[in-house]
């Protein structure tokens, strides 16, 4: 049914450990900060250096790591790197001296420099961040070990420090998202289940395309995989390990019923799915260690896509037992939900957010498809996205960023990942090897 891959995904790939602190200058006054708000952001001006290559086999990484640091901090629209062509001074040591009048002849902000040792199966890198203008380090400089295989991680650490400490929030770059990967022609795709970094890189598949495969989700501690797959004929949903691939069944699989949209609740030891039979489709809770299912709603409607609140008190669904498709929230345990969703249109997907402020959703309505926000109780509905179809949205680990899946109309139309901030800033489409649907973000890892 499905056949087993090499283990290649390491979400927690050979290790690396973070470590140390390198010195701590206190800063004169406030430093450079990014204030995250609905209004226009200006992004804030950075130069990253070329890393210091501290012995002869380090260059290459060097080059490496630099560019996605600055890759990374670019990518989020809320910082602007000043070309290393117009850089006055250069970085020759991790401990010279910082000529801080020669950055800021270039408006730069924020000075990030670092430096990598390689050798044989072990990278050291190390960083330092500065405020220019005020002529101070800014918190501590960190140090990162690991093997050649885990320098992207390395890099995404290091700009997830940078990030942090700039905007006050929580990092995302060093993180994954699980998705659907599709090839072959539209009326014939074949679908198989992949993962990759939150950049698009580093793919690997997790299984091999024979059955269609749908909705996959992160467990909480981002070592399980939940998704629907039609390797019966029906729909059904499957646990998959992400370190050994092997795959189990959830739920009832009894003929006549059809098992779909499953999602973790925040322990990673309760899953939550829609279960359909006789035509009436219900919301379900499964505890993975003793199989005990509890039954959530019974309505004569269909009810589908919950998704648990951070602190795993309440679910969020989809429900149109009002004649259209609208969002409710309910108890964990089940009882009368309550509808949140009140604009025009179809709601859908809803998903609630990391930090547990906002729902994020699809919307339909005169024709096209939006990828949107709402507080929990339905207010601040906020509209990030226009398409012919946009759906499906999945936080990252910081609550900042929601990816979706976007597909182009016609015959030739084609599924694709894209991402946009909570505020509808910064959409841009997410790099893949060929058509990609249903991204679902993991944790931050470890």
């Amino acid at each position: 049914m499905f056949k087993a891959l090499s283990p290649v995904i390491a979400l927690a790939t050979a290790a690396f450990v973070a470590l140390t602190g390198l010195s701590t200058p206190v800063a004169a006054q406030e430093p450079p900060r990014i204030r995250l708000t609905d209004g226009v952001i200006e992004p804030l001006p950075f130069a990253a250096p070329l890393f210091v290559a501290e012995n002869g086999g380090a260059g290459e990484y060097a080059a490496q790591l630099t560019g996605v640091v600055a890759a990374d901090l670019s990518g989020t629209g809320l910082f602007r790197e000043i070309p290393q062509s117009a850089h006055i001074s250069q970085i020759t040591g991790f401990d010279a001296p910082v000529a801080f009048a020669d950055w800021q002849a270039i408006n730069a902000q924020v000075l990030i420099t670092g430096a990598v040792q390689a050798s044989g199966d072990q990278i050291v890198v190390k960083f330092r961040l500065f405020d220019v203008f005020n002529g101070q380090q800014m918190g501590e400089g960190l140090q990162f070990v690991g093997t050649p295989a885990t320098w992207r991680r390395m890099a995404h650490k290091v700009a997830d420090a940078v990030y942090s400490r700039v905007t006050g929030e929580g990092p995302y770059f060093d993180s994954r998202v699980v998705y659907v990967s599709e090839s072959g022609p539209k009326s014939q795709r074949v679908k198989r289940l992949a993962v990759m970094d939150y950049d698009g890189q580093n793919v690997a598949y997790l299984s091999d395309g024979a059955s269609i495969v749908l909705a996959p989700r992160f467990s909480p501690a981002g070592n399980q995989i939940l998704f629907t797959s039609y390797a019966t004929g029906f729909p059904a949903i499957y646990l998959m390990d992400v370190g050994s691939l092997s795959v189990q069944p959830l739920g009832q699989l009894d003929n006549g019923t059809m098992t779909f949209a499953p999602r973790f609740a925040p322990d990673g030891r309760t899953v939550v799915y829609s279960l359909e039979r006789g035509g009436n489709t219900d919301i379900y809770a499964l505890d993975i260690g003793s199989g005990q299912v509890r039954q959530l709603t019974n309505a004569p409607s269909i009810e589908t896509a919950p998704s648990f609140s951070p602190d795993g008190s309440q679910i969020v669904f989809e429900s149109d037992r009002t004649g259209g498709q609208q969002i409710y929230v309910m108890s964990a345990g089940g009882g009368e939900p309550q509808r949140i969703s009140g604009g025009e249109g179809r709601y859908g997907t809803p998903v609630w957010s990391p930090q547990g402020d906002y729902i994020a959703f699809t919307k339909q309505n005169k024709g096209r498809f939006h990828i949107g926000v709402m507080r929990t109780d339905g207010s601040e509905e906020r509209l990030l996205t226009s398409s012919f179809l946009d759906e499906g949205p999945t936080w990252s680990p910081n609550g900042r960023v929601i990816m979706f899946t976007r597909e182009t109309a016609g015959e030739g139309g084609q599924a694709q990942l894209f991402s946009v901030d909570v505020f509808g800033r910064n959409l841009r489409q997410v790099p893949t090897n060929g058509p990609a649907s249903d991204p679902a973000w993991s944790p931050l890892l470890p």
